[in-house]
């Protein structure tokens, strides 16, 4: 056999695209961006999804519970869990008890949350104290455009959507930090001392309001003004739910517009592309489910995260719908039967930080969707591992559909790693492989 034919070589997707194919891909690309402008929280992921779903002709669950249709093959339904979790699905031919098709994504992402009692003044200025969410780097946080996104709930239990910072109106905030000439002590500091966890507190105003010697008149005016234009107080805050998230909205970056710069590319772009997806099929033999959940940034616990019984309830659910009558048999069943594509985002090697990658095993930009065999941290803790039989399936199915994949895994084996939702599919006994979009800090090809 020819040397060629014995070695592989990963292609690069942009390579195999003519020029009607690019156009399609950057199309694309614009609908994902305004995905992420108008999904900066799991709040606003769930009612863009649901827009979009209801647009191609999915219905609520509880239209097939009132009895108000029948569950038949071909129904497009959505679950929404507390606003903060999405389920999506496309009844198959075949029983659901039989097992279903499963694109699973998260759509929290890295932030930061309000403390339940965040309004302060110190020094004639107004800040928020904060309480980070996920993995961050601190110190990127600091000097950065911020918006504030979120729900509160007035004294009469009105709920009212917040949006400050994201139109060409509002105003920004930011975080402060010290001027270069002050920052001997901290730049002697690791980047992960350089900024505490408790002064990633957001400055939001310094003009007060009332007599001149009067205490606090600076965060008097800031209560002033949030009643005047939202209605609430201070106590209001603490049944709040407010997120702190860079402003400003996707952009395409390189001369070439190859890339996308935006936040919370983890894991909106594998959501973004699980949602179109589903849309798009038509009749399936299987039941096709698009799960999209939160708390995956924090460990998936709670009862909006992928480790909640919700997806098996909803799943029991349609069972009932479908058999007439519940068997825990049945649910069981499906799930053992279950496939599922776990889509996250995975680091692509960047030569500018060499050191942390193991480069003929890590993803690199432009060569398509990666593969993660397995997940976790250094020796796999906490891992998926797929096994041999499933990972030929899948690399079989994406060759025989021409789809651009590679392999890859999260940086050297001692450097660090982490994981998904595939481990809780996974523990309750369903085939799982991750699937990941290949990126940068800021940065990842669609």
């Amino acid at each position: 056999m020819e040397q060629d034919q014995l070695k592989h070589t990963f292609k690069n997707a942009w390579d195999t695209m003519d020029d009607a194919e690019i156009e399609k891909c950057l199309a694309f690309s614009e609908g994902y961006k305004q995905f992420l402008d108008f999904s900066k929280t799991e709040r606003e992921s769930v009612r863009e999804i649901v827009r979009l779903a209801e647009a191609a002709g999915y219905e609520p669950l509880s239209t097939f519970i009132d009895g108000k249709k029948k569950l038949t093959k071909g129904a497009k339904i959505y679950a929404v869990n507390r606003d903060k979790a999405v389920l999506l699905f496309n009844i198959g031919k075949q029983p659901i008890k039989t097992g279903v098709h499963i694109v699973g994504a998260h759509i929290d992402a890295p932030r930061l949350d309000l403390k339940p009692f965040p309004l302060y003044e110190e020094a004639e200025m107004a800040f928020l104290k904060t309480h980070y969410y996920g993995g961050i780097k601190k110190y990127q946080w600091t000097t950065t455009p911020l918006a504030i996104h979120g729900v509160v709930f007035t004294k009469d239990g009105e709920k009212r959507d917040i949006v400050i910072g994201e139109s060409d109106e509002d105003p920004i905030f930011a975080i402060t930090d010290l001027l270069v000439h002050l920052a001997k002590d901290q730049q002697t500091k690791s980047l992960a001392e350089g900024v505490e966890g408790e002064k990633l507190n957001v400055l939001i105003g310094n003009r007060g309001i009332g007599e001149k010697d009067a205490k606090d008149r600076v965060k008097a005016n800031m209560l002033e003004l949030l009643n005047e234009k939202y209605g609430i107080t201070e106590k209001d805050f603490i049944t709040a739910e407010f997120e702190i998230v860079p402003a400003g909205k996707a952009r395409d970056m390189g001369f070439d517009r190859s890339m996308i710069s935006a936040y919370a590319h983890d894991d909106r772009v594998c959501s973004y592309a699980g949602v179109t997806a589903m849309l798009a099929l038509g009749e399936v033999e299987t039941t096709a489910v698009g799960m999209f959940m939160d708390k995956e940034e924090v460990g998936s616990q709670g009862n909006t995260g992928s480790e909640s019984r919700y997806f098996e309830n909803i799943l029991a659910e349609l069972i009932f719908l479908q058999e007439g009558q519940y068997n825990d048999l049945y649910l069981r069943r499906a799930i053992s039967n279950a496939k599922v594509l776990s889509g996250d985002v995975g680091a692509a090697f960047d030569p500018n930080y060499a050191s942390a990658y193991e480069k003929s095993n890590s993803a690199i930009m432009g060569r398509g969707v990666q593969i993660a065999k397995y997940t976790g941290a250094r020796g796999k803790y906490s891992c998926n591992d797929a096994n041999a039989e499933f990972i030929s399936e899948v690399t079989r199915l994406f060759d025989s559909s021409n789809v651009v994949w590679q392999v890859g895994e999260l940086g050297k084996v001692d450097q660090g790693g982490g994981g998904t939702i595939a481990y809780i599919l996974a523990n309750a006994n369903a085939e799982v492989i991750d699937w990941r979009r290949t990126g940068h800090q800021h940065a990842c090809t669609v």
